[in-house]
């Protein structure tokens, strides 16, 4: 019975006709049955936003991908609110896991709160339900185009950490997790746990060619040196030891300090 087998729930920042989304829906179908709801558009560094202005219309449909035929959803509006769409409307009651993915571009340090991918797998966390974010390398490619990649190695690792999800009980304070999978991956790569780095990876840069009020969009460039972030950081293994890197991600943003210490801190000029 299609009720009785474990339910995936697949979604990307990056649109319903992503390469990277159809990767991970073949690797992800071996384990049950995907239901693939994504933004009708390319909803890149959208965050986990949930904005009024977009449409919220559900589009369904069928796309064929080599010689199997994909019901999917596509919805007008972001990552984040694909989620809701598909918790709330579309799928016939809260999926075992919530993978989005695999998006264009790395997704690290301090730049994680931007991106659509990591959104919208803190979508699903923050609804209960175990999720997974994972994002490979761009070496020199348009991370808004879509570029031609080999996505079987980011699809392996897709595929083999949605399989530990479904069948290990997650720890504690572990919410989602993050995977970063370098561009020159195979399946022999070697992956490891990661803090996250605390440092901005994509810096904006503002090199407007007009006029204030003429449209531009303010882009962001990865810049970062090997002395910049620590060993065993997601930027430095990913970036320099070329490894996965995997990072347990907490809803709980609250530092990691004394409250007490901290509360007597601010008082003392009350």
């Amino acid at each position: 019975m299609m009720s009785e087998r474990i339910q995936i729930l697949l979604t990307n920042d990056d649109g319903i006709q992503s390469p990277g989304l159809w990767a991970a829906a073949a690797a992800l179908s071996k384990l049950g049955y995907v239901t693939v709801v994504a933004p009708r558009e390319q909803e890149s560094s959208t965050g986990r936003s949930l904005p009024r202005n977009y449409d919220g219309r559900i589009e369904r449909t069928v796309i064929r991908i080599k010689d199997q035929e994909w019901p999917v959803f596509a919805v007008g509006g972001t990552p984040a609110q694909s989620v809701l769409h598909a918790l709330l409307e579309i799928m016939p009651g809260p999926p075992h896991l919530v993978v989005s993915g695999i998006n264009y571009g790395e997704n690290v340090g301090t730049s994680i709160t931007v991106s659509g991918t990591v959104g919208a797998a803190m979508e699903g966390a923050a609804s209960g339900i175990p999720s997974l974010a994972v994002s490979l390398q761009l070496l020199g490619t348009d991370y808004y185009s879509y570029a031609e990649l080999d996505f079987s190695a980011a699809a392996y690792f897709t595929y083999k950490f949605a399989k530990m999800m479904l069948e290990k009980p997650i720890p504690d304070d572990v919410d989602l997790l993050k995977v970063e999978v370098p561009a020159n991956a195979t399946r022999e790569t070697p992956w490891r746990m990661t803090r996250l780095a605390r440092h901005r990876y994509y810096f904006p840069v503002a090199e407007r060619p007009g006029k204030w009020d003429e449209p531009f969009y303010i882009e962001g460039r990865p810049r970062v040196s090997p002395g910049e972030v620590p060993p065993g950081t997601d930027i430095h293994t990913l970036l320099f030891d070329k490894m996965v890197a995997v990072t347990p991600l907490s809803l709980d943003f609250t530092s990691r300090v004394d409250l007490h210490a901290l509360e007597k801190f601010f008082k003392q000029e009350d």
